[in-house]
Formats: C-alpha cells, structure tokens, sequence
C-alpha cells in the first residue's frame, strides 16, 4: 500500500468533492445564490424598463410581459446550472454519449422550463389584472414585481434541473403539454375549433398565438419524450443487469427505448409538418405513434418481465381503454376526432405517469434509486478515511533517459472506487505524475 503524492487527487478528496455536489445543504445553497442572482437581474430589468412610468399588470407593455420575458430567461439559464451539476453526480452518463444527444436534451429542458414560466407569470399577472380592475404601478412596485418573479424562476429553475429524474422529468412533460394544449385553446380566435379537430389548432386557422403555441408544444414535448425515454432506459439497464446476473429472465430495454423515441419523433414530426401544410405527412406521424404505442403496451410482458402484476393488469386497462376510445369514434360516432385525440392523449400520459412511479419503486425497493447511490459514496467515503487515505499499489510505466521522472512513489489506479476509468490526474505521463500522457 503506497501513498498518492502531494498534488494529486487523493481518493478521500475526489469522494469527498462527488459528496459536496451530492450533498442537499451544498445544492440548497447553490440554488440560493442562483435565486439571487436572477433576482438582482429582475431589479436591474424593473429599475431601466419601468423607471419614471406607470404600467399595468397585463397586457401589451405591461408589467406581466416583462415578466414573462424575465422569467423564461432566468429559468431556461438556472436550468443549465441545475444541469450541468446534475451531469457531475448522478446523471454522468448524459456526457458520455455523442455530444449531439447532450445538446439536444439540454434544449429541450431549458425551453420547457422557460415555457412553464412565461405561462405561469402571464396567467398569474391576468388574474391579478382582472381581480383589480384598471390598476397601475409605478416604477418601484414594477421592479418589485420583476425581482421576486426573477427569484422564483432562477430558484424552481435550478432545482429543478439539479434534482432531475425519471419521476421528476415525467411530471414536468405532462406539466409543460397540459399547459401548452390549454394555452392554445384559450388563444384560439375561432370559438368553433373543436368541430373540426384537435389538430385544428395548429393549422393557423384559430388563429397565429394558437397555431405557435401548438405545434411548439407538440414539438418540444416529443424532444423532450426522447430525453425521457434515455432516463428510463438508463434506470431499467441497471434493474435488467442486476437480474441478468442471477440469471433471471433477461428484460428487452431496447423495445422500451426505441418505441418511445419514435412517439418522440412523431410528436415532433406532427408539430413540425401541420396538417395544413401536408396532411398525408402529419397524419403518417399520428398513425405510426399510435401504432407504437399499442404494439408497446399489449407486448410489456414480453419485453419487460418482473414487475409487478398490477402494472400488467393496469397496462392493459388502459389498452382496453384506448380501444374503447377508438370504437366510440368510429364507427360509434358518439364524439368527433377532437375528442377521440383528447382520450388518447389522456390514455399516453396517464400510462407513463404510471409506469414511471412504479419503475421508481423497483428501483427503490432493490437499492438503485438516488439515496441508495448517496449513501454508496457516504460508505466509499468512510472506507477510504479507515484505510488512512491508502490506494492499492499499481505496475509504473519505466521511467525515459530523455525525461527524468520524480523519484516520489505514487500508483496509477486502473478504476476509481465507482468504477469508472481512472482520474486524469493519476496518470503516468513521459513528464512525470500528471504529464501528458
């Protein structure tokens, strides 16, 4: 057993740093001075946007759209921070593919958190518009406003992102389409849009604010589906080979994988080519999706065997359900294709609601959720501080005539205590500890 040398990372400081990150009181923190941040940019917006006039709470110019504006851009930057920590404690795996995949996930989460807070800060300052009629405010009270809005925003962004999970990431994706679909409703010009159907608001035919809010929702929500169905994946590889190696029956993930990234792909699709432009296309999108999803939900045994009955039993429910859905609109006819796109729509997401809390509870109940992976680098952190910060001893690279090296003893370790490659810094490089390799 040898010591690593001054100015290399020791084990104990690695894992106490993944401890920090990993830590709720360092998170918190973190996302205080965040909140803060945002918070004295809202001030800074208020103090050169309101200064020396009166505006109301909603409408054009008013105090709500600046908010709104604020409010997406602190939340869509404090998402990138949540993130960014995220990718350095539990969700590595987000780094170590293609960047492309990194850069599409990341877009994906920051324009979602950015849109759930425009519609949140426009709805609430509506309501507080119409709940005290014909009010003004002056400079003082706009900044006011736009710094506690500005705070919240960078605080729920933040966390938000830095706690991010399957659960969580679910929840938000229902969040964020629900909203979207009702906003686009809301702004729809044509009161009669829903005789035709849902797709009607995207057509440009209930109005431009309707048509943008539509297909940016639909497509959003199906990039972001893609995100989710890598964080699905990733929580059922580790389940699947914990069962592999007790030579259980193997789990088919892939199937689960890549039928929900084509019902993302066709969700953008749809919101990409609208029926208007080209109704062979988008219709295509929303037959394969529907497809998909069927084939998925009547196969779940077979590709993913070991869960509890009642998910099973619950699956097939809501396939009887989408099929009874189907039959009331044709040949029933008891309501128009709107209504038979709004079942469906609640069939899908109720599904995955579902699915992914039971799929947290597995995890869960065989030690794989997040505090069994906090409480796997607490006890790596009090093994190494017993063995007195001491590190296996590992074979040396000879040392060059050219290049002398220093004659302090020190390993290179093959793995780091996680088992992921070794760290940079342990390296044995032509100049020494932490060369060039």
């Amino acid at each position: 057993m040898t010591r690593v040398p001054e100015g290399h990372p020791r084990p104990l400081e690695r894992l106490l740093s993944v401890r920090r990150l990993t830590s709720p009181v360092a998170r918190e923190s973190l996302a205080i001075w965040v909140a803060i941040a945002s918070g004295a940019a809202g001030a800074a917006v208020g103090l050169l946007v309101f200064s020396g006039r009166r505006a109301p709470l909603s409408g054009d110019w008013s105090v709500g759209t600046a908010a709104a504006i604020l409010t997406a851009v602190a939340a869509g930057l404090a998402c990138l921070v949540g993130l960014a920590r995220s990718t350095r404690t539990t969700h590595q795996w987000m780094t170590q593919r293609h960047w492309g995949w990194m850069v599409a996930d990341a877009v994906g989460l920051v324009v979602v958190h950015g849109a759930i807070a425009v519609m949140a800060c426009l709805a609430l300052f509506r309501l507080f518009q119409e709940a005290f009629t014909g009010l003004t405010v002056d400079g003082i009270a706009s900044t006011v406003m736009l710094t506690l809005t500005g705070t919240v925003a960078g605080y729920l962004g933040f966390n938000s992102s830095a706690r991010i999970s399957t659960r969580s990431l679910s929840t938000l994706l229902a969040l964020f389409m629900a909203s979207g679909m009702i906003v686009s409703m809301l702004l729809a010009e044509n009161p009669f849009w829903w005789h035709a159907f849902f797709s009607e608001l995207g057509t440009g035919q209930a109005g431009i604010l309707s048509f943008w809010t539509f297909n940016t929702t639909l497509t959003v929500s199906g990039l972001v589906l893609t995100t989710l169905s890598s964080f699905i994946t990733q929580d059922l590889f580790t389940w699947a080979r914990a069962r592999a190696r007790l030579g259980i029956r193997k789990a088919r993930i892939g199937v689960l994988r890549w039928s929900l990234f084509i019902i993302g792909l066709c969700m953008m699709g749809a919101g990409v080519v609208p029926i208007n432009f080209s109704d062979p296309v988008h219709s295509t999108f929303i037959r394969i999706l529907g497809v998909v999803f069927i084939v998925l939900l009547a196969s779940i045994q077979l590709w993913l065997p070991g869960f509890p009955p009642a998910v099973y039993v619950g699956t097939y429910l809501m396939l009887g359900l989408g099929i009874i859905a189907t039959l009331l609109w044709f040949p029933l006819r008891y309501y128009n294709l709107t209504g038979f796109e709004l079942a469906m729509g609640g069939v899908i997401y109720a599904w995955l609601v579902v699915f992914i809390r039971n799929l947290d509870a597995v995890l869960t109940e065989a030690g794989m959720g997040d505090r069994a992976r906090d409480a796997a680098v607490q006890e790596a952190v009090d093994a190494v501080q017993e063995t007195g910060e001491a590190v296996p001893s590992a074979p040396q690279r000879p040392a060059t005539a050219a290049v002398p090296v220093s004659t302090a003893s020190f390993t290179t370790p093959a793995r780091q205590p996680s088992g992921r490659p070794a760290y940079r810094g342990w390296t044995t490089g032509p100049g020494g500890p932490g060369g060039p390799r």
